[in-house]
Formats: structure tokens, sequence, C-alpha cells
């Protein structure tokens, strides 16, 4: 199967023939990735030219007696893709590679509603990836059932090199941090952030 981006994120080519995809359906869906397979999807998601976002740390690891310092992923088994819904299925239900992808479900309040595929919107998405593409010693990866039913005050920040992210003031280990969560998927923690550079909204 060949698929690639054509001079528009929306017109592409699935086995030579050309598909126009509504720029209104290209959409974020964060996936679960089985069996630490993250990695290698992402490579070949970027082969096909299908925006995606993976965050990752630095972790020192130990091969033959030395110490190497390696890239890994910051969230185990979660990756973020920017595509359409119909294309994510077709890679997945046809392309091996593709297999280990997951859609992740909402969680109904009410017992008897019926999950429904997560997406996030992509403001959203674009404050998350500013703060989980910094370096590792500005911020911290939570747990999202830590700061799933925390409550907390809604911020941006207006100064330095986190300007223009919003989130959420909440105490994380007796601190207070500000927090970006993607709901019912993953948060992220600025390790130090002025108050004067915050701003209630």
């Amino acid at each position: 199967m060949v698929l690639e981006y054509k001079f528009s994120p929306y017109l592409c080519a699935i086995k030579k023939k050309y598909i126009i995809v509504d720029k209104n359906s290209i959409l974020w869906y964060p996936m679960r990735v089985t069996y630490n397979r993250e990695i290698k999807v992402k490579e070949s998601l970027d082969n096909l030219g299908i925006e995606n976002f993976m965050p990752v740390k630095q972790q020192f690891t130990i091969h033959n007696g030395r110490k190497k310092l390696e890239t890994i992923p910051a969230i185990h088994n979660l990756l973020f893709v920017h595509s359409s819904r119909n294309i994510l299925t077709g890679l997945k239900m046809t392309e091996e590679e593709f297999s280990p992808l997951r859609y992740m479900m909402s969680r109904p309040l009410e017992k008897k509603a019926t999950p429904e595929i997560i997406t996030i919107p992509d403001r959203a998405m674009e404050n998350f990836i500013r703060v989980a593409s910094l370096a590792d010693e500005h911020v911290i990866y939570l747990d999202y059932n830590r700061v799933a039913d925390k409550i907390g005050k809604r911020v941006v920040i207006t100064d330095g090199p986190f300007a223009g992210i919003e989130g959420i003031v909440m105490r994380i280990d007796n601190n207070k941090r500000v927090v970006i969560k993607l709901e019912n998927v993953a948060a992220v923690a600025l390790a130090f952030v002025p108050p004067a550079f915050l701003k209630f909204i």
C-alpha cells in the first residue's frame, strides 16, 4: 500500500488512487500502541508523511558496561496521529506495521451511554505539543489518573519561554504547578513558572 501526501495534506494517494480528504475530517487522534511498538509505528507514519507526535525524554541506559543516553517515549504506548479516521482505519486494517494502533475510547458518565473515539481539538494539541517538546528539566509527565478529578484555576502564561500556554494550576507533590491536560488521555506539568507570569482566565 502506498499512501503519501501530494502537494496538500488533504490530497492522498492510496494504492495509486488519489483520494481527496476534506480538511475538516483531519483530526488529532490519541492512539494506544500495543507491545511498546510506538517508535516503529511513528517511523512508518513519518515515511508516509502523516503528521504525528510522540512525547519523548532522555534516559541513560547501560549497554555492554557503557552508559548511553537514549531517547525513549515519555508516555509508553501512546502516539498522537493527525489524520482522517478513514485513512487511519484503512491503515490499521490493511497494513501490518499499523496493526498495533488502537483508538482510545471515551468513558461515558452514564452507564448506558456508548463510548466514542477520542479526538483532541487542534488548539489543545498545539498547547500540549509546545510543552511536551521542551527539555526534560522543564516538564513533569504525570499519570493522568492523578489529575483526572483535581480541580484548579485556569491560567494563561503571559511571559517567558512558555508565553501563551494555557493550563490549570494544581498542587502536585506539595508544589503548585501549571498542568496541561488532554482530557482522558495525558497530562504534563511545567516544573516552574513565576507567579507573576500567570493570568487567571
